[in-house]
């Protein structure tokens, strides 16, 4: 079966760096699928999980925010954070979504709605790939 490598980078550390066989992500546009041998393409990402299919396994990596760049033979991930779902804290996640569902109800004069908005986005995110743990 035809691979290609793939690999998933923050500002801080590379997340994952193997072959697979396909990816989906969520652009802004919509959702896309990523076999090998794909047009080259680069697109920003929603905060939302990835799925990595590998060895005929489906597994996934929370992604939040960040582009997409897809060339012949590799596809880079360059993502604002990332975590694959045994580095997630669920109890960190719980507590932040928390926090941001507090910061939306709150008063609405002294906060920035975008950025509990992506906080909270980010949060459900992390609590969705943390269910997937091997």
């Amino acid at each position: 079966m035809s691979t290609f490598l793939l690999e998933v980078v923050t500002p801080e550390r590379k997340v994952f760096a193997e072959q697979v066989s396909m990816i989906v992500v969520k652009g802004t546009e919509g959702e896309l699928g990523i076999l090998p041998n794909h047009i080259p393409l680069v697109t920003p990402l929603r905060i939302a999980p990835v799925t990595v299919k590998q060895d005929g396994k489906s597994h996934v990596i929370a992604v939040n925010g960040g582009f997409m760049e897809v060339r012949k033979d590799k596809v880079v991930l360059l993502a604002e954070s990332a975590e694959l779902p045994e580095q997630i804290d669920v109890e960190r996640a719980q507590a932040s979504k928390e926090r941001a569902e507090q910061r939306i109800k709150g008063n609405k004069e002294e906060i920035d709605f975008r950025r509990a908005e992506l906080a909270l986005q980010r949060a459900l995110n992390r609590i969705s790939i943390a269910d997937h743990k091997e």
